[in-house]
């Protein structure tokens, strides 16, 4: 039996232009084994995360040594450390490394090496210590369905250089299967996702987009799950979009969703052992603490279809919330930034709230972490959330007692960032009746994509919206949407005149940018016959195996497997494949132990590796 799993990943979507070249597509055999690129994460004062992915070839058996370095310059020609990994079947042939033992707010360049071939050259960014620093910015972002559109946020902030950090606040995949969004990108496998296979793939898909790889390239990234990692409005215990009758145990999906993103993302557990465990926190010297809450897997109740002020409730859960508190109180920074999922502000309409799946639906809870902060004198906190595919800036009011037009018994401020690229708020009422009923609201826009620049200093915290025209369009153009900010010690928004980093500086700010060989222009197909088998894994194998392969043009596929000899065993009519890359899994249970041979015909032209199977 052979079960596709892999759909095609890019029809036109080469044609865009930009940092990277021309003619850019997902597959680039000059980047083999590294096709996934590179990416930082979770950077501390001495330490981060560096990642990749090594695509297994069929001549590697079991493990595969993977060496990294880092460097002080682009060129390498200051390595200050470097060292030897493994990866293997078990762990996707992903990559994980915390490198100690560097210099606080100090940028890095760093590369892998297995195969005997070189990765392109990455860029990360430690933490400062003390006063090291006065200034922080964030690219601040969520939301990024890839069938709906195309990355030009991820391009922008990519190209900007004068970020600090990429903070992702969820839903960095999407769960679903096909009808894609539009014809160029096609959601693999193009059915949901249910198991350890499918999350992988998806992961693996979304890496594969060369403006989410180039931002990863430039930028670390500090990241939480929101629900679409697993399955749409999720809970504890269950989700919206998870029928068991149908889609299995909702545990069994958990995990393998969650084991998936701990393998494919640039993220240090709290606790290795449990991979429901995300929360944790960042210190930025003395002028920012940042902690990273998960308002959605590990601690909340289901939602509830009406409003419901029941004080048990939880959106984080008994454990997280009392981490939170200590978190906020103990860490003696100037600035409280909260990274979560869901808008903390109410937002009703006659009364009602909009959206129970918000901290709205969870009013008690919410009412206790306002109390906390009011009680215990804590200054400027500063909420940051994703989720609802749209732009808001709000303050957060404290009971009736608000006043909207001094900002007076405000608990603090929320940025709030719209979508990468996920379709926009189902809000249809207009903006003058949402605010009219929500005078907390400061700014709100319900249909423009793009992200967030945050820029915290010493005097302020502001928050910047940045917009792209298009994300149907291979090409855009960058629109500058309002700015608002919050002073030290006040609990209110202001608009902002003008943005934190006006365009006469940007790429004037940074470290140089990761360049050289990451520099991709058009590629010459390497395989004449217009098709390339990348790899087959495991190898050795037991019962089944997966092949992975690209092609450059739309074709007819046929696999063949043979033994020693040169006889066929198995005669396999995949069919008609459009160009991109694909992932089939081949069952060999019936075949005995011994070496074979996988041939990938295309249009009679074939190309071919060994396997073996073993017991």
């Amino acid at each position: 039996m052979v079960v596709i799993f892999f759909a095609p990943i890019i029809t036109k979507a080469q044609d865009k232009s930009g940092p990277l070249g021309p003619d850019r597509i997902f597959i680039n055999p000059t980047m083999k084994p590294f096709y996934h690129g590179l990416a930082s994460g979770d950077p501390l004062s001495d330490r981060v995360i560096i990642w990749t992915r090594v695509t297994p070839d069929s001549t590697v058996f079991g493990s595969i040594p993977v060496m990294w370095e880092i460097a002080l310059d682009t060129s390498f020609t200051t390595i200050i450390l470097n060292g030897n990994t493994s990866t293997d079947a078990s762990k996707d042939y992903t990559v994980h490394v915390d490198v100690t033992g560097l210099q606080p707010n100090t940028y890095y360049y760093y590369r892998f090496e297995a195969l005997g071939i070189k990765s392109i050259r990455g860029r990360t960014k430690t933490l400062p210590v003390g006063s090291d620093t006065d200034t922080v910015r964030f690219a601040v972002v969520s939301c990024a369905s890839f069938d709906v559109g195309y990355y030009h946020a991820y391009e922008s902030i990519g190209k900007r250089n004068d970020v600090d950090a990429v903070l992702h606040l969820g839903d960095y995949i999407y769960e679903y299967g096909d009808p894609a969004f539009t014809q160029d990108r096609t959601h693999s496998p193009n059915h949901e996702i249910l198991n350890l296979m499918d999350y992988r793939m998806r992961h693996s898909q979304y890496k594969l987009d060369p403006d989410l790889r180039y931002a990863h390239q430039q930028y670390p990234f500090i990241c939480v799950w929101d629900d679409h990692e697993i399955a749409d409005n999720t809970w504890t215990g269950g989700a919206e979009n998870h029928d068991p009758a149908t889609e299995g145990n909702w545990n069994d999906r958990k995990y393998a969703a969650t084991k998936a993103y701990a393998e494919w993302m640039p993220i240090r557990l709290p606790d290795p052992s449990d991979t429901i465990k995300i929360y944790r926190s960042f210190d930025y010297g003395d002028l920012i603490h940042l902690s990273m809450l998960d308002s959605r897997h590990y601690g909340r109740n289901e939602q509830s279809s009406t409003t419901n002020n029941d004080t048990t409730r939880t959106v984080l859960g008994a454990a997280q919330l009392q981490w939170f508190k200590n978190e906020l109180i103990s860490n003696g920074a100037q600035w409280q930034l909260i990274g979560q999922q869901v808008m903390m502000a109410p937002l009703k309409v006659f009364g009602l709230p909009v959206n129970q799946d918000q901290w709205d639906g969870y009013p008690a809870e919410r009412q206790k972490i306002w109390n906390y902060v009011l009680n215990n004198n804590i200054e400027n906190f500063v909420v940051l959330t994703g989720d609802i595919h749209s732009s808001w800036a709000n303050d957060l009011p404290y009971n009736n007692d608000y006043d909207p037009q001094t900002g007076a018994n405000s608990v603090g401020v929320e940025f709030v960032t719209t979508s990468i690229t996920s379709t926009n708020s189902p809000i249809s009422m207009p903006l003058s009746v949402i605010q009219a009923a929500n005078d907390h609201i400061k700014y709100a826009d319900l249909s423009q994509h793009g992200y967030v620049i945050l820029d915290v200093n010493r005097q302020r915290t502001q928050g910047d919206w940045q917009y792209v025209s298009s994300v149907t369009d291979t090409a855009y153009t960058e629109i500058q949407g309002e700015g608002w900010y919050v002073n030290h010690q006040e609990r209110f928004l202001r608009q902002a005149n003008t943005p934190s980093t006006p365009s006469s500086i940007i790429n004037q700010i940074q470290a140089p940018m990761a360049t050289g060989f990451e520099i991709l222009t058009a590629i010459t197909p390497t395989e004449p016959n217009n098709i390339a088998l990348l790899a087959s894994y495991p190898n050795p194998f037991t019962a089944n195996f997966i092949v992975e392969y690209h092609i450059q043009k739309p074709a007819t596929i046929e696999i063949r497997l043979s033994d020693v000899n040169g006889r066929t065993i198995k005669n396999i009519p995949v069919g008609n494949r459009e160009n991109g890359l694909h992932l089939i899994r081949i069952d060999t249970a019936d075949l005995p132990t011994g070496n074979y041979f996988i041939s990938i015909y295309s249009n009679q032209k074939s190309t071919g590796k060994w396997v073996m199977k073993v017991k």
